[in-house]
């Protein structure tokens, strides 16, 4: 058995941590990520949502692929193909949500001042109202809630993710032990990874709503539209392999 402290053993594990940060920057990770991000306005919001995908992909990938690993099971090439055809799907839903959202609501951003004297951006809806809306004063109840959506997607996203890791833990280490926390530093990685590029994709959002209410609806249309292609690439190529 690999002692976890030996060099071997560290090394087997950075190597998971470093395979981690990758793996949050797969292509449908990012597309996921980017238009749950695009419907924030602060950095704060966009870093916190990005972690608890990383929260919900990695609990996923630990119970199933820790699972696997104890009973040395392998993925089926049609189990992967499923759950890679549903990945695609939520994709499509992810980003054309985004769209209809966007078109329904009439959504808007602006300064609104507190009457605390602070300062800053807000997003708003005008579906409903008939009346101008009046830029001075507003009360604004800020409740925090758990992004469980944001969750949701990461765990379906960790469930895609375990075939994969379940080769490279396999192929990489052969202790059970060693291979349970090979998983979970993996896991940790794609959080430390997919917190890093919230804070990438904020830069951008955060810019354009202050710079102009077009740049940033177009910005989010864009990442809808790009989200939905890919989804329906996923997907697609997915149903051939099922042969649906």
């Amino acid at each position: 058995m690999l002692d976890i402290f030996s060099d071997s053993g560290v090394g087997i594990l950075f190597l998971g941590l470093m395979i981690g940060m990758q793996h949050a920057l797969e292509a449908d990770h990012v597309a996921a990520v980017s238009s749950i991000a695009a419907r924030q306005n602060t950095l704060r919001k966009i870093v916190t949502h990005g972690a608890f995908w990383g929260v919900g992909h990695t609990v996923t990938l630990g119970l199933v692929a820790g699972f696997f690993v104890i009973l040395g099971l392998t993925f089926n090439k049609t189990l992967e193909n499923c759950i890679e055809l549903i990945v695609g799907i939520m994709l499509m839903g992810i980003g054309g949500k985004l769209i209809f959202v966007i078109a329904r609501e009439r959504i808007h951003f602006h300064q609104h001042l507190h009457e605390d004297g602070t300062n800053h951006f807000h997003v708003h809806s005008h579906r409903y109202e008939k009346k101008p809306h009046n830029y001075g004063f507003h009360r604004h109840t800020h409740t925090y809630k758990v992004p469980v959506r944001t969750i949701i997607v990461g765990m379906v996203h960790g469930l895609a993710g375990s075939a994969a890791l379940l080769v490279l833990t396999a192929t990489t280490v052969h202790s059970v032990p060693l291979g349970l926390l090979y998983i979970f530093i993996f896991g940790i990685g794609s959080l430390m990874g997919m917190m890093a590029l919230s804070a990438v994709i904020a830069v951008p959002i955060t810019w354009s709503l202050k710079a102009l209410n077009f740049t940033n609806t177009t910005l989010q249309v864009t990442i809808g539209t790009a989200t939905i292609i890919l989804g329906t690439y996923v997907a697609f190529d997915n149903s051939k392999a099922l042969s649906i």
